[in-house]
């Protein structure tokens, strides 16, 4: 039996690791739930890929402490584009056309 992380997004700022667990928790057993906090997002490892299955379609677009959450099979870091500019998206207000 092999465990399954999840992407939770679009969650309340105010949302801890222990809410989103215990929401998750109803689908199977949640071996561990991380809130970025002040990002608006999180990840759900689920312990067994039949879990988080479930959590994924009985949950995405469910109202979790006044949000409608999204949550998809999260990415390994290699399967996200980079950003191609100097430097990375560090934000700021910079023209990039000079490069």
């Amino acid at each position: 039996m092999s465990s399954k992380k999840l992407y939770v997004g679009n969650l309340n700022y105010q949302t801890t690791d222990e809410k989103l667990k215990e929401a998750f928790s109803a689908c199977g057993e949640v071996a561990s739930a991380n809130v970025l906090q002040g990002r608006g997002f999180g990840f759900v490892e689920m312990a067994s890929e039949a879990a988080a299955d479930e959590a994924r379609a009985k949950l995405n677009g469910t109202d979790l402490e006044g949000r409608k959450i999204v949550v998809n099979e999260a990415r390994p870091k290699s399967d996200r584009p980079r950003d191609p500019r100097p430097g990375g998206d560090r934000g700021g207000d910079r023209d990039f056309r000079r490069y």
